[in-house]
């Protein structure tokens, strides 16, 4: 392990899993230490994560029989080697020119944005009324915010879109589960120094991301309800693969730290194979709010379950701890198949990169101070799945956003009246104009109010007269049972590219 890695502490911001955090002058740097007083609470490790330990198997001591690396986890370096390319391949994530070969060229989009002003307002002025509370419900200034809304910032789980495009190609499912498993973990990676909150989305908001000729998917959100916040996404890709997802934001500011809870089950399902993938995300934890540096951890399993082969991958954000020696932000987990047999052992941290070794062999070993006895996976040597991108230059004075974040808020013609891109206060933002943003802002939460009056006095009515009220129904989504988990969610009815094609929007209401 290299002296950066071990000396760098927890700074990293949270993915779409947090609706928001705070926006703070001085943020920790990799090589500092933590700030944290001796009264934080640090959390246990998960209970019921699988402990083990991998060593690298001597390829020397295998030899290459007829048994194919898709087949058991007796693997062999030679078969390892001799793969279809599709794990070589991902080696080329960090390379921004090897993506989508078989799709267009890429649209000349904006590569920068207005430098973020030098704004200051006291945080404990309003966060001390806040305690105990949930946060979607109190008026927040835009000094807090970025200029993203929530539903651009669930689109950026997409960053690394290209992972599910290569993980179509793989011929066994636990191949294809690793890069499932990379995926996952690179959407926390997306905001990795994003301290600022973005937009809460209005009811009936919505965001396309339309990139099917470019990057051979399109994407769309809907903000669906507005408290508790919840958005629908639906991803379709013609590389093979289609995404949907309706997450619901819970957020308690505790006094020493904010807690941000992720609601709802991810769907991803490979159109050839029929392979159906569910997971749901951790719980980002905000540290330092009113005192000290303000840094951010991820820490809890995801559990991704292939509902077609029962392929299992249990992956572990380990929490941090100012007594571990574990790097910072790491993540490990083990690729299972439907006999609970392991294939993989995937390691990384979700800030930075992931990688997969096959497993050749299996053993007990030594008990540890809890009682419980670790596996001992002999492995290969590893593969690099996933590999962040570098920022782009001056990304510090812009939000720290991402190549693929400066252009989500570009202007863009033909999109519906309701996309976030269209939103007043976040573009007065974008441009500078804070105290113009704040004014308008209070104005599109009163105007929001204001229908929401105006809805829930139709409800008395409709009670009084003895009839039925459906509330507010989504306008691109309908709620159905989701066969799989059980839970009631929004999932994509259509018509929305078709109303986009026809410049037909007479059915979006008036928002902004």
């Amino acid at each position: 392990m290299s002296e950066r890695r071990k000396g760098r502490i927890i700074a990293a911001g949270f993915g779409v899993s947090g609706q928001g955090c705070w926006n703070r002058s001085v943020q920790p740097a990799k090589g500092e230490a933590s700030d944290e007083d001796e009264e934080t609470e640090y959390f246990d490790a998960m209970e019921d994560a699988p402990a083990f330990i991998t060593v690298t198997a001597d390829p020397k001591h295998h030899r290459r029989s007829g048994s194919n690396l898709s087949g058991a986890s007796e693997g062999h370096p030679e078969d390892w080697n001799l793969e279809d390319n599709v794990f070589e391949s991902a080696n080329q994530t960090g390379d921004k020119e090897s993506m989508c070969k078989d799709v267009l060229p890429k649209k000349r989009r904006r590569t920068r944005i207005p430098d973020k002003p030098n704004y200051s307002l006291n945080l404990w002025s309003i966060m001390k009324n806040c305690i105990g509370k949930e946060l979607s419900k109190i008026p927040m200034p835009v000094n807090f915010n970025e200029p993203l809304s929530m539903l651009q910032r669930l689109t950026e789980d997409l960053e690394y879109h290209e992972l599910l495009d290569k993980a179509v190609k793989c011929e066994s499912s636990t191949e294809q589960m690793c890069f499932v498993a990379a995926f996952s973990v690179s959407s926390y990676s997306t905001t990795v120094h994003r301290t600022a909150k973005p937009f809460n989305p209005l009811l009936g908001e919505t965001y396309e991301l339309d990139r099917l000729d470019e990057l051979g998917f399109r994407s769309l959100c809907e903000q669906v309800s507005h408290h508790p916040p919840a958005a629908a996404h639906h991803v379709y890709s013609k590389q093979g693969w289609t995404l949907w997802q309706e997450i619901t934001i819970a957020s308690k500011f505790r006094g020493k730290y904010l807690s941000i809870m992720p609601l709802g089950a991810i769907h991803l399902e490979f159109h050839s194979s029929g392979n159906h993938y569910v997971w749901r995300k951790v719980t980002s934890t905000v540290h330092n709010i009113i005192v000290g540096k303000l840094w951010i951890d991820q820490s809890g399993d995801i559990e991704i379950v292939n509902h077609k082969s029962k392929d299992k991958c249990q992956l572990k954000f380990t929490p941090y701890s100012y007594f571990s020696r574990d790097i910072p932000r790491k993540v490990t987990g083990v690729v299972t198949d439907a006999d609970g047999k392991a294939h993989y052992v995937m390691s990384g941290t979700w800030d930075e990169n992931m990688e997969c070794s096959k497993i050749v062999q299996s053993s007990h070993g030594s008990t540890s101070s809890e009682g419980k006895q670790k596996t001992v996976y002999q492995t290969l040597a590893p593969k690099v799945l996933w590999k962040k991108y570098p920022l782009p230059e001056n990304a510090e004075n812009m939000y720290f956003f991402s190549d693929l974040a400066l252009t989500l808020n570009e202007p863009e013609e033909r999109v519906a009246p309701t996309d976030s891109r269209l939103r007043p206060d976040q573009r007065l933002m974008e441009n500078g104009k804070w105290d113009e943003a704040n004014v308008e802002k209070q104005r599109l939460e009163e105007k929001q109010r204001a229908v929401r009056r105006r809805r829930e006095a139709e409800a008395v009515e409709a009670l009084e007269e003895g009839k039925d009220y459906e509330g507010y129904i989504p306008l691109w989504f309908e709620r159905k049972v989701d066969p799989l988990t059980g839970e009631l969610i929004c999932v994509y009815k259509g018509g929305y590219w078709e109303a986009k094609e026809k410049q037909d929007w007479d059915l979006c209401p008036d928002i902004f």
